[in-house]
């Protein structure tokens, strides 16, 4: 495909106008102001008038199987929504049901221009199998917990491996494998160190929740005398490429041990403020160099996967934390929600529009009256424009969302089976 004559949002995350970026196979193979002179060669071309190209978003931290559970454990704090409504009903899930919850993630996600998701749930067999369906991206994991549970009588673990074996590298690299802890106060210290030796036997990256609440981390203080990050750093499990999800209450201590050990701090806000865990503090982490992508949670405690509408609260929650309305500079943001996210993953390849790269792309339709007037495209991206102003979305150069038509997937199907699937478990309660 011809991207011609669009906005693009370039590899240093400026706005350019009037570019032509061409794309082969799965990379982007021409970007310039000028047209190139082969024209002819790209089989299919895009009028750019009223729109921008920029990197597809990589989300950094969910739970998209959770579609399950959208609106079911309203107005809770974190730890009683997890115990008195999340984990009772995880109790009965089933691999259908997983499969049809997944598919329909992704169906919001394309539409929200998520190209990828870090994702950590159940049933690893059919998520790999809705996102190979959906043709996205995604770093999968099996959420671990073990609540004392010796290592050796552990299935999850023993399925986190298996998955490792079987799935990591499918589909042309679309899919990896990561494993996964799901929390300090849902694995003892003999399970983290399982997870974390089993990472660095398959050389795989490693996911867990960090201090999302401020409960969870006095807590852990008080079981072990380290907050969670020190207690994970001092078990091996950063020693690996770490993804470490909402990191709200976390010391300058556990910053440093982030910046040492190259983990990336995914930010939740949406789901953090609606569960009122806090908000995590950015500006500090940027100063560090530390990596921070761009995370939705699961539309259960979020309730919806609008990327944009994400990093717009990321930006303000940054400002607000910092009190600070020059901090969260849009360059910043935009990598955040797009290179970093992909970095996060392991896909160097991925999150720039840039010569070589993945083609990972979506088009955002500028042309509505949300958008105008405004003086920098790239604050208005970020503050005015909306998910639905997505008109195409793009994996690995294969159109997969364009002008409210998916390629792959029926999503009328998706929504109905599952809900069938909820009502299904609703039943079992």
């Amino acid at each position: 495909m011809l991207f011609k004559k669009i906005g693009i949002i370039d590899e240093n995350f400026k706005y350019r106008p009037d570019m032509y970026v061409g794309t082969n196979c799965h990379r982007i193979v021409y970007v310039s102001s000028e047209p190139p002179e082969d024209e002819e060669k790209f089989f299919e071309t895009y009028d750019g008038k009223g729109k921008v190209l920029m990197p597809g978003f990589y989300n950094a931290h969910g739970h998209s199987a959770m579609t399950l559970l959208r609106g079911y454990g309203e107005n809770l704090p974190l730890d009683r929504w997890l115990n008195d409504r999340i984990f009772p009903f995880e109790d009965h899930l089933y691999g259908d049901g997983i499969y049809w919850a997944t598919l329909l993630a992704m169906a919001e996600s394309i539409r929200f221009g998520i190209v990828s998701t870090t994702d950590m749930y159940f049933f690893m067999d059919d998520m790999v199998r809705a996102i190979s369906t959906a043709h996205v991206k995604s770093n999968l994991s099996r959420a671990i917990s073990n609540f004392g549970t010796p290592v050796s009588e552990s299935a999850s673990l023993k399925e986190s491996e298996q998955a490792i074996k079987m799935y990591y590298g499918m589909d042309d690299g679309r899919i990896l494998i990561d494993a996964c802890s799901h929390a300090e106060y849902t694995c003892d210290t003999d399970m983290i160190k399982a997870i974390a030796d089993m990472a660095k036997e398959y050389d795989v990256r490693t996911h867990v929740h960090i201090s999302e609440t401020k409960k969870e981390t006095d807590e852990c203080i008080a079981r072990h005398g380290k907050t969670p990050a020190e207690l994970y750093y001092e078990l091996g499990f950063f020693d690996q490429p770490s993804t470490a999800a909402h990191c709200i209450w976390v010391s300058q201590h556990d910053l440093e041990i982030f910046k040492e050990k190259g983990v990336t701090v995914a930010s939740n806000p949406c789901s953090n403020m609606k569960l009122a865990s806090g908000m995590c503090n950015v500006p500090p982490m940027y100063d560090m160099g530390i990596n921070v992508a761009i995370g939705t949670d699961s539309v259960a405690s979020n309730n919806s996967l609008n990327f944009l509408e994400e990093m717009k609260f990321f930006a303000m929650t940054g400002k607000i934390t910092s009190m600070d309305p020059a901090s969260m500079r849009p360059e910043q943001v935009l990598y955040s929600a797009t290179r970093a996210g992909a970095l996060s993953q392991g896909r160097e390849d991925c999150g720039l529009i840039k010569e070589g790269f993945k083609a990972d792309l979506i088009a955002i339709d500028v042309s509505g009256p949300n958008m105008w007037p405004n003086d920098d495209m790239a604050n208005a991206l970020i503050y005015s424009a909306d998910g639905k102003d997505v008109c195409l979305t793009m994996v690995d150069g294969s159109v997969l969302y364009k002008d409210g038509e998916y390629t792959f997937l029926d999503v009328e199907k998706a929504c109905w089976e599952t809900e069938k699937a909820k009502q299904e478990i609703l039943k079992k309660l």
